[in-house]
């Protein structure tokens, strides 16, 4: 139980290569489905103009990027690592997960959830086989933190919000940076829980972080990605959770 309950934190990849067991498939099979079910009862909600989105409200400060040390030199690796649709993603992921975070009432650390969200995908690109991307993201978000002299507690953080990112309903109990990170990853991505935000803030958002092709991108990075790893989470969610056609339907275009 333990094993499972440690599934997609730091120190679960780094003893794993992010290499799922079958229990800890098994483990992944009722959130991912009641994931589905949520998305399909919000997306309507949508479609009716019935969703809570459209009467929410977010002060738009808690969506501006924090700046200090640590969030410059995580811009300037993301820059230097990321293609430009990724690097978008990446901003947006921080808008998303930040609008949800201001709509549930949460305390986060801003610099923390920016960094993470501007570092969670920079291992994608460079993946090792049979090691999962998260891997590689984290060791990075661990250079960056090293180079500004982030606190270990900090530090760890940010890197277990980044390996637990893509794991199938991350609860709050990680702690709001990882929750908040995945939740707006998983809006970016696939639309989820995009019914809860007003339709201003998400066209305001795609403006300023165009998507630039970002669905076939990534799709492509993500297909890659299980075929380096036919026992990680990326596989999983292209067998179980019809990860292709997810992103394909998310409510963007692009």
């Amino acid at each position: 139980m333990n094993a499972v309950a440690d599934l997609g934190t730091r120190s679960w990849v780094d003893r794993t290569g992010g290499q799922l067991t079958g229990a800890e498939r098994r483990s992944l099979l009722r959130p991912l489905a009641r994931t589905h079910a949520v998305n399909a009862v919000g997306r309507l909600s949508m479609l009716a103009r019935l969703n809570s989105g459209r009467r929410a409200q977010v002060d738009p400060a808690r969506l501006v990027p924090p700046s200090s040390a640590l969030t410059r030199a995580a811009v300037e690796q993301a820059q230097r690592l990321l293609s430009p649709a990724l690097l978008n993603h990446s901003y947006r992921t921080f808008a998303f997960g930040a609008a949800l975070g201001a709509l549930e009432g949460l305390t986060v650390d801003a610099e923390l959830l920016f960094a993470a969200a501007l570092l969670h995908d920079t291992g994608l690109p460079t993946s090792e086989r049979n090691v999962d991307f998260t891997r590689g993201s984290a060791r990075i978000a661990r250079d960056v933190a090293e180079e500004v002299g982030l606190s270990s507690a900090a530090t760890e953080t940010m890197r277990t919000a980044i390996t637990l990112h893509y794991s199938p309903r991350v609860p709050l109990a990680h702690g709001p940076e990882a929750y908040l990170l995945s939740a707006g990853a998983g809006l970016d991505v696939g639309g989820l829980r995009s019914w809860h935000l007003p339709p201003d803030l998400l066209a305001s958002v795609l403006e300023q972080h165009p998507r630039l092709g970002f669905k076939s991108e990534f799709a492509a990075a993500f297909r890659a990605e299980a075929a380096r790893v036919p026992r990680g989470r990326a596989q999983f969610l292209r067998r179980y959770g019809a990860f292709d056609l997810a992103i394909k339907l998310a409510p963007f275009h692009g």
